[in-house]
């Protein structure tokens, strides 16, 4: 039978030969009359570098709180990974009916004296045993106190030991800064506890993982298995869960977590009950690219545009329109699209909160009350059918025929055109700078119409789903 090892590195010392004095016997020569005597400096050792971060000290004072999970599972059988980001422990599509039972590893800490542990919540899933491995050597049962699928965080709870557990610190991660150092703590690839060391790359990374995306991104080193554990800054405060990397074939040090603020938003709720009710207001959005915020009257790109309404939801009920551009959500301010589903989940639902929107090129505030988010099912788009002749818009770019309910059919776009781009064969254009087009014909005497300068504002129907395009003229 082979045997596997692990590589070993070793260090060869270099020796210096810096101001040696010769053995040879030979006299030196006399110096010349009246030269003075020189005395040569002796080698000083330069100073310990200042400012430098102490993490042997770091690394002592919060390993006891870091664990290892291993658990055995059963997961269904795997239909495909995803290509470019790798979720450590198979997060992702999967497919076909057959499942298998497994044994994988992972990280967490422990979060207080009862033996509370946070891992990812992908760590259990599908999880028959789970047993946690303590710093001290212990391994212990644990059970799956709660999961949050959405936000990939799990709350297990160590079995059959007194309460006094060593906890980590969470810290503040919306205090953090690009460019601070931290140290990651974990399993990685199963060998046990490991430290690395980098520095905060980026915040605000949205990966495509879910509708919450908001990570941490960081060069310090992580790896399979390394899934849960603690990203500690310089004080020893847990400030993200080290959740995913960039594939390894592609990018190498693009590691991704979740920040520690959003854990403490869902902890109650997973330690109480197992799970996490979220407040939803009933809205489909997008971004707010450079021509959407010309068009919309914008300084600069910025908020989500409301593009669809759900008939009778929370923010029908109370006056939110298509094409309303949501600001802020109570005290949070939207800056992207993206922080609108996180933002908006923020609250409980029941709960009442202030919508700061912009319609109409006015400020308006907004309250709504949140209804619970449940899981959707996606609907199936309509096929649109249009009429046997096209017309042509040539102030977009576009030809266009009479759509079925009203609205002008985008047939087909021309390369180059100002519509290139952001029109696609099957699009319906529903209106012009806020005003309904009826037909074809009508699309094309209100473009007409419409002031030369700025750009024109569009709504248009996509796949059964409505969108604004900003297009310049």
């Amino acid at each position: 039978m082979a045997r596997s090892a692990l590589p070993l590195l070793f260090s060869v010392p270099l020796v210096f030969a810096l101001g040696c004095k010769s053995t040879n016997a030979t006299a030196e020569p006399p110096k010349p009359a009246g030269q003075a005597e020189t005395t040569r400096a002796p080698f000083a050792t330069p100073p310990v570098l200042a400012g430098a971060p102490d993490i042997a000290t770091l690394v002592a004072k919060v390993q006891p709180g870091v664990v290892s999970v291993v658990v055995d599972s059963v997961r269904p059988a795997a239909a495909g990974g995803l290509d470019m980001f790798e979720f450590f422990g198979g997060r992702g599509p999967r497919g076909g009916d057959e499942s298998f039972r497994s044994r994988s590893q992972g990280s967490g800490f422990i979060i207080d004296k009862e033996g509370h542990v946070v891992t990812n919540a992908h760590v259990v899933d599908g999880v028959t045993d789970v047993r946690v491995k303590l710093a001290d050597g212990r391994e212990l049962k644990a059970s799956v106190k709660g999961r949050d699928p959405r936000l990939d965080l799990a709350v297990l709870k160590i079995q059959g030991e007194k309460a006094d557990f060593p906890a980590a610190a969470l810290g503040v991660s919306e205090a953090v800064r690009v460019g601070e150092y931290v140290v990651a703590m974990g399993n990685p690839m199963g060998l046990g506890h490991t430290v690395t060391m980098g520095i905060v790359s980026a915040k605000s990374r949205t990966i495509g993982a879910g509708p919450y995306d908001d990570f941490i991104q960081t060069d310090a080193s992580i790896n399979p298995g390394n899934s849960g554990g603690p990203l500690f800054n310089l004080k020893g405060e847990v400030i993200a869960i080290n959740t995913a990397i960039i594939n390894p074939q592609r990018a190498q040090n693009i590691g991704f977590a979740i920040p520690v603020d959003a854990l403490k938003d869902v902890l109650p709720q997973l330690i109480a009950k197992g799970t996490v009710s979220r407040g939803r207001i009933g809205v489909g959005f997008q971004p707010v690219d450079a021509s959407l915020a010309k068009a919309l009257g914008l300084d600069k790109p910025k908020g989500a545009i409301a593009s669809d309404v759900e008939p009778g939801g929370p923010a029908d009920r109370a006056g939110v329109r298509s094409g309303d551009i949501i600001l802020s959500v109570g005290a949070d301010a939207v800056n992207a699209a993206q922080d609108l589903p996180r933002l908006v989940a923020k609250h409980a639902p029941g709960s009442k909160v202030e919508l700061k929107i912009q319609r109409d090129r006015q400020a308006l505030s907004i309250p709504i009350t949140l209804e619970e988010l449940k899981e959707e099912r996606a609907a199936r788009a309509p096929v649109v059918q249009g009429g046997p002749a096209a017309a042509s818009s040539s102030a977009l770019g576009v030809s266009v025929d009479d759509a079925p309910n009203g609205g002008a059919l985008v047939r087909g776009v021309t390369p180059g055109s100002r519509a290139d781009g952001e029109l696609i064969a099957g699009d319906v254009i529903l209106e012009v700078n806020r005003a309904r087009v009826e037909s074809a014909a009508d699309l094309s005497k209100k473009v007409q119409a419409a002031p030369n300068s700025g750009a024109l504002l569009l709504k248009v129907q996509r796949n059964g789903r409505t969108r604004f395009v900003g297009i310049e003229r």
